[in-house]
């Protein structure tokens, strides 16, 4: 469906898009770089509002989201587009498809809500591909799934404008960030991105109370030296919180890195102690399937708080209380 697009001003004949940092220049008749947005006669149109190339009943801890009301259920949704070129995108089959060239289902705004509440969601998710990449819609449903006590997610690459930021923030409740390297050298090399974009907006989503979990992918060679890994914990603990939430993930070959090797399961655990000793309280390890590196512990006394195998809670030692049953420590989670 094709609908006027929010954030635009006219330069001349083009016109300048201000939903993510790329602020493309479109000329008439041009898409801007995710190919979401085209000009026509003179006016931005979004041309994926309501296209869902996605729809999952899915459990929250998938997004990653272990500390934001644990257990439940978030029908997500994907459409087409994304504002990075990731050369180990896992879902490059919509993030990098262009309208037409995959089949999409029209769910309207308000379908989308009554989705939620036919199916039990805690939660509605804009995941899969960048969820700005059709910014109109996900802010119209999210205002009308607070309207139904539904809570909002985005599962993001954080490429969002300052200006899109302030338009989406009131209406969002979570969000997972894909902090992907700390340096500009990788964003450019595998994201055709910047860095310092992402860095603001983790900090502004923390700033204005928005619940986030980090996700930082460990890929050899590209952003798995200790340098990298202090770096990012460093930012987390000195501009963020050390009460966020971070995921560390598993790397195993995709699309464009065939050749790169899965990340090592040391550097995994080498890059949990990093952030632990640096006062990380929440740290989890993922991808690597039957461990207890995504179970939830104590920061003050290690006792075992949320046991998962997988993306299924076990056992949940918080599910009445945010407190430690044997200490007393108040844990950051929302339920």
């Amino acid at each position: 469906m094709r609908k006027e697009a929010i954030l635009y001003e006219k330069i001349g004949k083009a016109l300048n898009c201000k939903v993510c940092q790329r602020r493309c220049i479109i000329s008439e008749g041009k898409k801007g770089f995710c190919t979401m947005r085209e000009n026509e006669g003179g006016k931005l149109y979004t041309l994926n509002y309501a296209a869902a190339s996605s729809v999952a009943v899915d459990p929250i801890e998938k997004k990653p989201l272990f500390h934001f009301y644990p257990g439940s259920t978030s029908l997500s949704l994907g459409t087409l587009g994304c504002n990075f070129r990731c050369k180990y995108c896992q879902n490059w089959t919509i993030s990098q498809a262009d309208l037409g060239t995959v089949p999409t289902n029209e769910i309207l705004p308000e379908r989308a809500v009554e989705l939620a509440k036919e199916y039990g969601c805690k939660s509605i998710s804009w995941t899969y591909n960048e969820p700005t990449m059709w910014l109109e819609y996900t802010l119209d449903s999210a205002k009308l799934a607070h309207e139904a006590d539904i809570k909002t997610v985005y599962v993001t690459n954080g490429y969002m404008t300052e200006e899109a930021f302030e338009l989406l923030a009131p209406h969002l409740d979570a969000a997972n960030i894909d902090l992907k390297g700390m340096s500009d050298k990788f964003y450019s090399d595998l994201c055709d991105a910047r860095l310092q974009p992402v860095l603001d907006n983790i900090k502004r989503m923390y700033e204005n109370n928005i619940h986030i979990e980090i996700t930082n992918l460990l890929i050899p060679g590209y952003n798995d030296s200790e340098e990298d890994i202090n770096a990012l914990v460093k930012f987390m603990v000195d501009e963020v919180g050390v009460e966020v939430p971070l995921h560390f993930t598993r790397f195993f070959p995709y699309y464009q890195l065939k050749d790169v090797p899965p990340t090592a399961v040391e550097t995994l655990k080498n890059a949990y102690e990093i952030a632990k000793d640096a006062g990380m309280k929440y740290v989890y390890v993922g991808n690597i399937p039957h461990t207890d590196g995504e179970n939830t512990y104590c920061p003050d006394c290690g006792e075992p708080l949320i046991e998962r195998d997988g993306f299924q809670i076990v056992d949940d030692e918080l599910e009445k209380s945010k407190k430690c049953p044997k200490c007393g420590a108040g844990i950051d989670i929302v339920v």
